[in-house]
């Protein structure tokens, strides 16, 4: 039964924070500061989401497979590669890796 209630108290919740965000008058959004809030925050939650996944396994950190192709994809960004290529050079080290036992 608790898993119901955490399900229902996250709809309630997710409901509310959308409403409050439709609530917001317009001209609180045309702020400097709360635009660029707004244009960095979704970018942040997907780098701690990120991070999460890649090096987190329950309460330990783990340098794996996952971390080799994040290392890859890093490099490819910082020599401005396309994003598909990116994406192939992450899966093809974390695969390389996984195939060598590491």
């Amino acid at each position: 039964m608790n898993t119901w209630i955490a399900i229902g108290a996250t709809a309630v919740g997710c409901y509310a924070v959308k409403l409050i965000g439709l609530l917001v008058p317009a001209h609180a959004m045309e702020r400097p500061y709360v635009r660029r809030l707004a244009a960095l925050l979704p970018v942040a939650l997907l780098a701690a989401l990120t991070a999460q996944q890649t090096f987190a396994d329950g309460h330990v950190l783990m340098l794996d497979a996952r971390a080799a192709g994040l290392g890859a994809a890093a490099v490819a960004l910082v020599l401005r590669a396309p994003f598909l290529l990116v994406v192939a050079a992450a899966v093809l080290v974390t695969a390389g890796v996984r195939a060598i036992g590491g």
